[in-house]
């Protein structure tokens, strides 16, 4: 596996663990005091992703961002579940009530955001309100037949997985991380990400097998808390169709767009998109 366990990290005093209700460790990063703010990552990511968020907004939010099962740094000894959205939902249930944060206001990009919005229509008890940055997933117009992603995408991902399985790692995150951002994003990329997305190659194939469920006027109905909806400028298409149809769909729902940025709009532009968050929560 390409996941792996750090042991100097694991005990840095920064890094906590939360045994939640199904036995589940959860690795996770806290900082600040004040409204308990929850940051959900997506695809071949895990709490190290938002570190543009919360050292800047800890100043005045309790900023909490955990890993989700089976992604980085979790030990083997953590990992007692299957990988799947609807079990990364669940435990993130089970993380908030285990922490007494709830209800909290909960930020989830791409797949995270998936994760995110679904936490928000089964646990409404625990969401005070909902951040979507690019959410993944397919969208289920009206009329349309059920919905899934392009067959060239569930192509070039089967190419991705087996490109992994074999040892093909970085050729492979390049391909799936320059098809979900633009091309040449992965070059493009820090150090600090690429050697994150390298520790989380693992989860690639394993989310392929699970595909995430449509986004629709029924499902969005659910979603009652106060939302906002995050896309980059220069978001691939399916994202920004995600967000075009929530806005319409969630009846308390705000829109945003991050000038200039693609699909990791938070890391490229983090003042932009720290101060439009803020400014949501804040309101």
């Amino acid at each position: 596996m390409n996941m792996r366990t750090d042991h100097s990290l694991l005990a840095d005093p920064q890094l906590s663990f939360a045994t939640v209700a199904s036995g589940i460790c959860i690795p996770y990063v806290e900082r600040g005091a004040g409204e308990p703010v929850v940051f959900v990552h997506g695809s071949l990511c895990d709490f190290r992703y938002w570190d543009a968020q919360i050292a800047p907004l800890s100043a005045h939010l309790r900023c909490i961002a955990p890993s989700l099962s089976h992604y980085w740094p979790a030990a083997e000894a953590c990992i007692q579940n299957d990988f799947g959205w609807q079990v990364h939902v669940a435990e993130l249930a089970e993380f908030v009530v285990a922490l007494d944060l709830g209800p909290v206001h909960l930020v989830g990009h791409s797949r995270g955001g998936c994760v995110a919005f679904q936490l928000a229509r089964e646990y409404p008890r625990l969401v005070k309100s909902l951040t979507l940055a690019d959410p993944g997933g397919p969208l289920q117009l009206d009329g349309m037949r059920e919905a899934s992603l392009p067959s060239p995408m569930n192509a070039l991902r089967a190419k991705v997985a087996a490109m992994i399985e074999e040892g093909v790692v970085e050729p492979g995150l390049e391909l799936f991380v320059d098809s979900v951002s633009a091309p040449g994003a992965w070059r493009k990329s820090t150090d600090a990400f690429r050697m994150m997305a390298i520790d989380n190659a693992s989860t690639l194939p394993k989310q392929f097998l699970d595909p995430l469920p449509a986004y629709s006027r029924e499902a969005a109905a659910d979603v009652t808390c106060r939302t906002l909806l995050i896309d980059g400028q220069k978001s691939p298409r399916m994202f920004r169709n995600n967000v075009d149809s929530l806005e319409g769909w969630i009846y308390r729902a705000e829109r945003g767009t991050i000038t200039g940025a693609s699909h990791g709009m938070n890391v490229a532009n983090p003042a932009a998109f720290n101060r439009m968050l803020q400014s949501f929560i804040d309101n």
